[in-house]
């Protein structure tokens, strides 16, 4: 498994876990017992459970019929975005909330971006009965209103982080800030693929149920397992990493992470950390990372407030130096084009991070019988006030 952790928190040269000296004890605890607990029979037998009757999985893989007729090869569509909250950010909830739960904490933080990791979190407390706090920039608090509503209305505190650029990076600097002030009752849900070891490979595992479910139900649609080419959005990366999971031992299965090109790779407006990044430390772990020539953090850019992030997880950042990933973008226009033809040919309304995913298929040269799954990673619900404003200027 030359593509997963090593027993020291690395895939390759990236992870580890760079921590202040109070949050230690913690990740340590949290690295030396998340196996054991996950691996029981006792929590798989819960969580696997909880995802059929509380997430309604498995989320269906549907075969596109008109966007196959329009890019000439078979397209199907893992809808997570069928997943209560809306997105996949659930699976990954469910399993941290349960593990917190065992570990004895009392208390939840978590950091959002686009609120579907925030409104994931309070759902999930508000199922534990455990105090939910929630930080978000306060840009996205603006721009993704109807998530800071529910999670209001689930009984999450929702406080705007309001240093930098008021956004991801910003909502997590003051998450972790918050663990190092309370580090003995709270537990961090990281809602992504980063932070430090044993985070991105603990939110790779509860994910790797999108891949697994891929596996049978491809092979009920099409009589093999394996599709040729699976495509997802990558900000931080864990829907990429649920979706390529199964499957990255897999050499015949073509892997496409797209990250969010904002106005353009050159134009110092946008998030594509693989394009324009080199290796830095951010919060936790080595990565690659958005930073100038003395290390400063470069402020990513994206209409998507999901995938203005300025680094990528380890994970993602070892399939990208190995090559086992191929790495494309899209700008916000392109992104945009994606929600409007997917809602013009199958009224389905996805979300802008899923809609940058969309967006490849247009820089991809397709063949007639390749089978293509686009990983749909959330709805489109949280992204109306922009979808409205985009249509009336058009």
């Amino acid at each position: 498994m030359k593509y997963q952790v090593n027993e020291h928190g690395y895939y390759g040269e990236f992870g580890g876990a760079f921590v202040p000296e109070m949050l230690y004890p913690n990740v340590d605890n949290l690295k030396k017992k998340y196996l054991e607990i996950i691996q029981s029979d006792d929590f798989k037998q819960e969580f696997e459970l909880l995802l059929k009757d509380y997430v309604g999985r498995p989320s269906p893989l549907y075969y596109s019929e008109r966007m196959s007729e329009v890019y000439g090869a078979k397209i199907y569509l893992k809808r997570e975005d069928l997943n209560h909250t809306g997105s996949h950010k659930i699976n990954n909830t469910i399993g941290q909330i349960l593990l917190a739960k065992r570990l004895g904490k009392k208390r939840i933080i978590a950091e959002t971006g686009a609120g579907q990791h925030g409104v994931a979190t309070a759902t999930v407390c508000a199922r534990a009965g455990l105090d939910c706090v929630v930080f978000m920039g306060e840009e996205d608090v603006k721009r993704q209103r109807p998530n800071v509503e529910k999670m209001e209305m689930l009984g999450a505190t929702v406080i705007p982080a309001m240093s930098g650029n008021r956004t991801l990076k910003d909502a997590t600097n003051e998450a972790i800030r918050d663990w190092i002030n309370h580090p003995n009752e709270t537990h961090y849900i990281i809602g992504s693929v980063v932070g430090p070891h044993p985070y991105p490979d603990m939110v790779a595992r509860f994910q790797s149920v999108i891949s697994q479910e891929m596996k049978w139900q491809l092979m009920e649609q099409t009589g093999k397992e394996n599709p040729d080419t699976i495509i997802a959005c990558v900000g931080g990366g864990s829907n990429a990493a649920g979706a390529f999971y199964h499957f990255l031992d897999d050499e015949d299965v073509e892997l496409v992470a797209v990250e969010a090109a904002g106005l353009g790779v050159n134009s110092g407006e946008t998030a594509a950390t693989s394009q324009v990044g080199n290796d830095g430390i951010i919060h936790g772990s080595k990565t690659l990372l958005m930073q100038t020539e003395d290390g400063q953090i470069i402020e990513p850019y994206s209409i998507s407030a999901g995938l203005d992030y300025p680094g990528i997880g380890p994970v993602h950042a070892h399939l990208y130096k190995t090559g086992r990933v191929k790495f494309l973008n899209a700008t916000d226009d392109e992104a945009m084009e994606a929600v409007f033809e997917l809602t013009e040919k199958e009224g389905i309304i996805p979300a802008l991070e899923s809609a940058h995913a969309l967006a490849a298929l247009k820089k991809m040269a397709l063949k007639k019988d390749q089978v293509v799954v686009v990983n749909l990673s959330g709805r489109g619900d949280k992204d109306m006030d922009t979808y409205i404003r985009m249509k009336n200027e058009k």
